[in-house]
């Protein structure tokens, strides 16, 4: 269950709040300090894969991104801010952002070639808001990892099951397109990731 502190605050009094060497992560909502779920097992496992495919994908082809441990992101609203699961970062871009060497703080939207959200029960975030915030700062590529199929049916189709949902902004706005089964992950930020939805979902439950 997520767990929020009923106080209205701004991003910069969240970052100051936020507790070092904490065992908790929270992101701001309409500002609202928010404690995030405990990610369950199989959910870390399948993020662990993902940075590691994504990982390999940016060695093999010297891509100058890289995946940093912790980061949060500052939508340009002040009264939220997300940590991602995973997030990718143009090193080069990054050397742009005011907040980064000192907080670990992206606030410009081209410095991420890919953000993902692996989704758990407040899957609500991911698909609402998040991909609202995400496309007004211009990613240009997020991924949501629906492993089992709990979004909402106007994302995942009737009957739920689970899906890959790839966002890509064209002219602004979002398209996504969405890979079940054997049907491989076409992704414009790394157009050499050829894994499929149902290889991805199967690692990542293969021990449950």
């Amino acid at each position: 269950m997520i767990q929020a502190i009923p106080k209205k605050v701004t991003f910069d009094e969240f970052v100051a709040w936020y507790p070092e060497k904490s065992e908790h992560h929270y992101e701001l909502h309409n500002g609202v300090i928010v404690e995030m779920p405990k990610a369950t097992g199989q959910h870390s496992e399948l993020g662990g894969f993902l940075s590691f495919e994504i990982g390999l994908q940016c060695r093999s082809h010297q891509l100058p991104y890289f995946i940093p441990k912790e980061c949060l992101v500052k939508p340009f609203r002040d009264e939220s801010g997300y940590e991602p699961d995973i997030i990718v970062l143009d090193r080069q871009s990054v050397a742009n952002e005011p907040r980064w060497l000192k907080e670990s703080v992206i606030t410009i939207g081209s410095s991420i070639p890919l953000i993902v959200e692996i989704i758990s029960t407040n899957w609500r975030d991911d698909y609402f808001t998040k991909a609202r915030d995400y496309e007004e700062m211009g990613i240009p590529e997020y991924w949501i990892v629906d492993y089992l199929g709990l979004g909402g049916r106007q994302f995942i189709g009737n009957p739920k099951q689970p899906t890959f949902s790839v966002y890509q902004l064209i002219d602004g706005e979002y398209q996504v397109s969405q890979f079940r089964g054997d049907r491989p992950i076409h992704s414009q930020a790394f157009p050499n990731f050829n894994l499929t939805a149902e290889q991805i979902f199967q690692f990542g439950l293969e021990q449950s």
